[in-house]
């Protein structure tokens, strides 16, 4: 607006840039013999600093007044007489003086990174008690189960077909693992935000467009550590069957709207029951008044998520021979197998066979039932596997329901 030189605005972000975190740190500075040796005026002149290195010479310049700044700013930690001085505000100040030079070559970047640092620096009192007194040793552990599964074995296995009939892919089959951790991890930071009550119901219709069987099978790991909240993981687990339905019928529209209008009668019987019956032990859970207050655990259960990908490996080589035997002209076989794994992708490809042309879409409704009845198989054989008892007992006859409405659906439109 000002039609200001690209210079003098890269020179004006630097300065606001010392100007921001000195602000921060100039509220924490303290007063007297005592205080810390950079406030706004030193985080300010050294953003300023920075910039003015990288015009003149570039990152050499750069680099060696970085090591300046780094050079002042240990003399300056080893002079002060705090019995805790920290190392906060200096590794601050290098880090501002390196922003400054940034500045200079990308001012949205460095803006960008100077407000996180900032918010990173003001939040220290929330950020100390929610590590030392919200997290417990279990969590960080958990944490770094999962950073470990996530960052350091994922990248390492292959990504390519092997096994009988080349049904498995190592690296799909570990994201299938972390997609167990993360949904029983999203879970439990929901119970011990709102409570089981609120909480996983609403973790179970969120992870439901994740993965319903996945979401399951993390509800009945965790009935099995806390049999008292059996009512809201029923809840939750019934919830995440009605986002497979929602999800189901956006990728049959994107796909070929005259598939979607031929299964929407089944898929609104089958919707409207999974709604029924997971609002019937929503509302049974929020009207429990001796539900018990969350304590903290495990986020997750690795040895079930291994359980969980193994039977998923199982069902990919019982589908891959059905196909082997049968061929891929049995469209209703191959939905059918298909549905084992995921009911999305075989709802994907019947559908894609109605948008070619390659089938009516009269006929692409029990192709689309078969894979949706298939998956509901493999969500009870989960549910009997990884949860109690008395969980499955509960759940089983909600998944039954819901496909034999869809199916009773298909019967009225015929």
């Amino acid at each position: 607006m000002f039609n200001l030189p690209p210079l003098l605005l890269n020179l004006a972000v630097a300065l606001g840039i010392g100007l921001l975190i000195g602000a921060e740190r100039e509220r924490r500075k303290g007063q007297g013999p005592a205080r810390a040796p950079a406030g706004i005026r030193t985080f300010s002149v050294v953003a300023l600093a920075g910039a003015t290195s990288m015009m003149v010479g570039g990152a050499l310049v750069l680099a060696v007044t970085v090591a300046g700044v780094a050079v002042l700013t240990a003399i300056a930690y080893f002079k002060s007489r705090d019995e805790d001085p920290g190392l906060t505000t200096e590794i601050a100040l290098v880090l501002t003086a390196m922003l400054g030079g940034l500045a200079m070559q990308q001012p949205a970047l460095a803006a960008g990174i100077a407000v996180a640092l900032a918010v990173l620096l003001a939040a220290r009192a929330p950020l100390h008690h929610f590590v030392r007194s919200v997290l417990t040793e279990a969590e960080v552990r958990d944490a770094l189960i999962f950073a470990g599964a996530t960052l350091v074995v994922l990248p390492l296995l292959p990504n390519q077909a092997m096994g009988p009939y080349g049904a498995l892919n190592p690296r799909s089959i570990w994201i299938v693992v972390i997609l167990v951790m993360a949904i029983g991890a999203a879970g439990y930071i929901l119970i011990r935000l709102l409570g089981a009550r609120f909480g996983l119901p609403i973790a179970g219709l969120a992870a439901g467009f994740i993965s319903s069987t996945a979401t399951i099978g993390a509800m009945g790991t965790r009935v099995q550590k806390s049999p008292d909240i059996i009512t809201a993981a029923v809840a939750g687990a019934a919830l995440s069957t009605v986002a497979t339905i929602v999800l189901m019928s956006v990728v049959l529209g994107a796909t070929s709207i005259a598939a979607l209008r031929a299964v929407a009668i089944p898929l609104i019987c089958a919707g409207i029951a999974a709604t029924a019956y997971g609002g019937f032990f929503t509302i049974r859970t929020l009207r429990e008044k001796d539900m018990p207050d969350p304590q903290p655990g495990q986020a997750f259960s690795l040895p079930v998520a291994l359980i969980f990908a193994l039977t998923l490996s199982a069902m990919l080589i019982a589908s891959a021979a059905l196909r082997d035997w049968f061929g891929e002209t049995g469209v209703l076989v191959a939905a059918a197998a298909a549905g084992f794994v995921d009911t999305h992708s075989a709802a994907i490809a019947v559908a894609s066979l109605v948008a070619s042309g390659r089938m009516s879409a009269a006929d692409a409704v029990f192709p689309v039932l078969a894979a949706l009845t298939t998956n509901t198989v493999s969500k009870i054989v989960f549910a009997w596997s990884s949860g109690s008892r008395s969980f499955a007992l509960r759940l089983i006859p909600g998944l039954m329901l819901v496909a034999v409405a869809a199916w009773g659906g298909a019967l009225l439109t015929r």
